[in-house]
């Protein structure tokens, strides 16, 4: 066998990255883990999870202070918002997670070296490294991808920002024009229109947030709609410009064909991302790449012994999919466990308020596989706790087939996040719905909008001959 520096070298210190080097750490492999910028963490940490996720809490409380009296306080006299102080509550939390992925900490814990610069192939097995030759066994590709900018007339001639500027910001945009309506935009949208902005969200096709279903789009846009954000959608852009201070955005509307411009003070770009496959000479090492990095099912590229995960894979674009390719590919390449990545019950959140959470099949999904299935949606208008939380906005829809089994789930409410995690395991057991029905839920809690769906869906089908058997059987009187 031949002999190499390292068991295992990982490109990329995100979250596949550090999953992937930590776990081969772990299991005795020699292994080497390397990040272009001067910082672990990747975007996830710095620019992406947890910088949104405290800004969207910045922004949730600034609301409910604002509609104090909703909750029977006194009104509350709501100050202008000093975003640089919100950008530097978003970077103390920030500076309190990054310990967890120092250099020192993951080379103590999980016996990782780790050194940056930007890594070129040489050659299927080596790397130039800062002028270094480094050879390795494996290799995991865990680069990442960055903000997609859409080749639009001007765009470049203006100062706009993506999510990489976002979170820095010292002052807050008067007006800011969002362009596109994925969950990138979305989030950012109602949290700056909630801090104090003036936000226009445009969205060219005539769907935001692509992956859900057209009734659970519609109920968010008519949430943030009556909070006062205002969208423009299915149109063609024509160019961007600086008008003096301003942003100008000029388009086609296509129902129309009205020429229409909209201005702001800033513009944020959020129109999707682009996997992170440039500067490491991948053709000298036989990787088949165009937009990512292709990979098979065991997260192998056409180099059997080169793995790739997360977004440069081009699979699906969350932290936890990353973390969960990494564990693919170690099982693979590092412990010789044949496993295989299965994306069939993969949940996600986005994070407006109220939340938008999905697991398995949707209605689109469903339609487009030809699987047949019926659906049980109700509303959460009367949940206890959503209630006296003034939190009863939302929506939950359970898609199951033939059988009766869950195969997918979409909730729209108050830390829907954190209740689809209950029907993870159903759907990954293939458990009957019983075993929800049956189960003893806390009261008052959300948690019983998952009982209470699954419970009403069942009575639905119960034919309406056995309240008569029953009737017959045992002498009950009926109606009263």
């Amino acid at each position: 066998m031949a002999k190499y520096d390292y068991d295992l070298i990982v490109i990329g210190g995100g979250a596949g990255g550090l999953t992937s080097s930590t776990f081969a750490g772990q299991s005795a492999a020699k292994t080497l883990l390397i990040e272009k910028e001067a910082k672990l963490g990747g975007d996830c940490l710095h620019y992406g999870c947890v910088p949104s996720k405290s800004l969207i809490k910045s922004a949730y409380v600034a609301n409910v202070i604002r509609h104090s009296q909703k909750y029977g306080l006194p009104a509350a006299q709501m100050e202008a918002v000093d975003y640089a102080k919100v950008s530097e509550r978003i970077h103390r939390i920030i500076g309190t997670i990054q310990p967890h992925d120092e250099p020192d900490y993951i080379k103590d814990k999980y016996n990782v070296d780790t050194q940056f610069g930007e890594p070129k192939f040489l050659d299927e097995h080596t790397i130039d490294l800062n002028g270094q030759k480094i050879s390795s066994r494996y290799f995991v590709i865990a680069t990442g991808s960055s903000p997609f900018i859409p080749p639009i007339d001007g765009i470049n001639e203006v100062p706009y920002i993506t999510n990489l500027e976002i979170f820095s910001l010292k002052k807050l945009p008067e007006a800011l024009l969002v362009l596109g309506g994925g969950p990138i935009g979305l989030e950012m949208a109602q949290s700056f229109h909630r801090l104090g902005s003036k936000v226009t969200v445009l969205e060219r096709s005539q769907h935001f947030l692509p992956k859900e279903d057209d009734d659970v789009a519609d109920f968010v846009k008519q949430q943030l709609e009556a909070e006062g954000i205002t969208f423009v959608m299915n149109f063609e852009t024509q160019k961007i410009e600086k008008r003096g201070e301003k942003v100008a955005i000029t388009y086609t509307c296509n129902e129309s064909g009205q020429v229409v411009t909209t201005e702001g003070d800033q513009l944020l770009v959020a129109t999707g991302r682009r996997a992170n496959v440039d500067g490491m000479d991948l053709a000298k090492a036989g990787v088949d790449f165009d937009r990512h990095i292709k990979v098979n099912a065991r997260m192998q590229t056409s180099q059997k012994h080169i793995y790739a995960v997360g977004d440069v894979a081009g699979g699906y674009q969350f932290t936890h999919v990353a973390s969960y390719e990494a564990v693919v590919a170690i099982y693979n390449c590092i412990l010789k466990i044949p496993k295989k990545a299965d994306y069939s019950n993969t949940p996600w959140v986005t994070y407006i308020d109220p939340e938008v959470a999905s697991i398995g099949y949707n209605e689109r999904r469903a339609q487009a596989d030809g699987v047949e299935y019926v659906k049980h949606v109700e509303e959460l208008t009367h949940n206890d706790r959503a209630l006296a939380e003034g939190e009863n906005r939302g929506l939950i829809k359970i898609l199951l087939n033939k059988k009766g089994r869950v195969i997918g789930v979409q909730i729209v409410g108050y830390h829907a996040g954190d209740l689809i995690a209950e029907w993870i395991p159903i759907l990954n057991g293939n458990i009957k719905l019983s075993t929800i029905t049956d189960a003893i839920h806390p009261y008052p809690t959300m948690s019983e909008i998952n009982k209470n769906a699954s419970v009403n869906y069942m009575v639905s089908t119960i034919p309406a001959w056995t309240r008569k058997l029953t009737k017959i059987l045992f002498g009950y009187q009926g109606k009263v």
